[in-house]
């Protein structure tokens, strides 16, 4: 049985798109049940940990960069959400520093392909990836350059038809499943984020970050009930700052037609080691906590449906 199928055992867990260089390995696994419990959906785009070869021949320095870039066992916090709340999840395989599934397809950064592309470096598309963390991440702070050699412009091209295009056609066919089964649904989408600075104090940095694209990507009230059960269980959580959703929500939150979706950062110190590589005991208390958020946002949901029904 696999960690997936561990996760919610009446759930079908289907594999997606394929890893470059790694021959049967799919780019990310979705577990839902048939019918659906709930109406959301759990989903980690950065929580893909399977390094192919290759690509570990070409980073410089693979152990380090890709610790920074994973949101590091995030997923694990996912599948005991799904497990005890039923909800439905996406998992992505393949890692970040293959492809960002955050990201838009444009967001390349040209100097790191072979060949690049005049038209398109300095598109509005591209500024996040002159940054250093586009659709292909390129550098770190305090680490520089992550690569080698430049990619081929076919690498780049496979990368987005074998890993992004089928994961996003994947989250938009899950949602649009669970909407029409419920009316409306939710995505959380599952981030971790770097300790943001020290958590004494009355000021002190956040253990969470909800993201609603300011209030582009879900109904005002589901994003203040996330802060109001995150803060009532204790912790510290700040409101699209400075984290206020990707491209995920972008895409796919269209809360006119009941697609609800937040994006939720946690601090990776509240769930890993010193060290930020490894899982605390103080897991579990994490995962409890987000447990108690799912059934909050589903009863959010409910009520939701009662007044628009209401109404008309």
């Amino acid at each position: 049985m696999t960690d997936d199928l561990a996760a919610d055992r009446d759930s079908r867990v289907v594999p997606g798109g394929s890893i470059l260089g790694a021959p049967g390995k799919p780019a990310f696994t979705t577990a839902l049940r048939e019918p659906a419990h709930l109406p959301v959906l759990i989903a980690v785009p950065h929580s893909g940990r399977c390094y192919p070869h290759e690509l570990i021949l070409q980073m410089r320095d693979h152990a380090a960069a890709s610790i920074r870039l994973e949101d590091r066992y995030a997923d694990l916090l996912a599948k005991a959400m799904a497990q005890e709340t039923s909800a439905g999840l996406l998992l992505a395989k393949a890692p970040r520093a293959m492809i960002d599934l955050n990201r838009d397809p444009d967001d390349v950064d040209w100097e790191m392909v072979a060949g690049g592309s005049p038209v398109l470096r300095h598109s509005a598309a591209g500024r996040r990836a002159r940054s250093g963390l586009g659709l292909v991440p390129r550098r770190l702070p305090g680490r520089g350059e992550l690569w080698k050699r430049p990619m081929s412009q076919g690498e780049l091209s496979d990368r987005i038809e074998q890993v992004h295009k089928p994961y996003h056609a994947a989250l938009a066919d899950s949602l649009e499943r669970l909407r029409d089964q419920w009316g409306s649904v939710l995505l959380i989408d599952l981030h971790s984020m770097p300790p943001l600075g020290p958590k004494q104090g009355s000021d002190g940095a956040p253990d969470f970050v909800i993201g609603d694209r300011f209030g582009a990507a879900c109904d005002a009230h589901l994003a203040a009930a996330a802060i109001d059960h995150l803060s009532a269980a204790g912790r510290k959580v700040a409101h699209n700052r400075p984290y206020a959703g990707g491209y995920v929500l972008d895409r796919h939150a269209a809360p006119a037609r009941g697609i609800h979706a937040i994006q939720v950062e946690i601090c990776r110190s509240i769930y890993l080691d010193d060290k930020l590589q490894e899982p605390r005991p103080g897991l579990g208390n994490v995962v409890r906590v987000l447990i108690g958020l799912v059934r909050r946002m589903v009863d959010e949901l409910a009520e939701s449906r009662g007044l628009s029904q209401a109404a008309e």
